[in-house]
């Protein structure tokens, strides 16, 4: 999702827009100004979930300590725990 969600969201909402304000002829069985109406809120409800996603997969700025556990092992087969803390 995500940004790409975001874009395609805000695409989906433009397209509806234009379906509803600005095509004027009508079709046998729909109306096109619904499906119009129907893009947009589909639009909308896909923007609104993609921001939530977006902004709730980033890592806080600043974030540089990082911590890595790993096993160590030498040519004579014996092994080490190792703990490595980078900030």
């Amino acid at each position: 999702m995500g940004r790409t969600g975001m874009a395609l969201s805000a695409i989906a909402i433009a397209v509806g827009a234009i379906l509803y304000w600005a095509v004027t002829t009508q079709g046998t069985g729909f109306r096109i100004s619904t499906v119009g109406v129907i893009l947009m809120i589909v639009g909308g409800v896909g923007f609104v979930a993609s921001a939530i996603v977006f902004a709730t997969s980033r890592r806080p700025a600043g974030s540089r300590h990082h911590s890595y556990d790993r096993q160590v092992v030498d040519p004579q087969g014996r092994s080490t725990e190792v703990h490595e803390e980078v900030h």
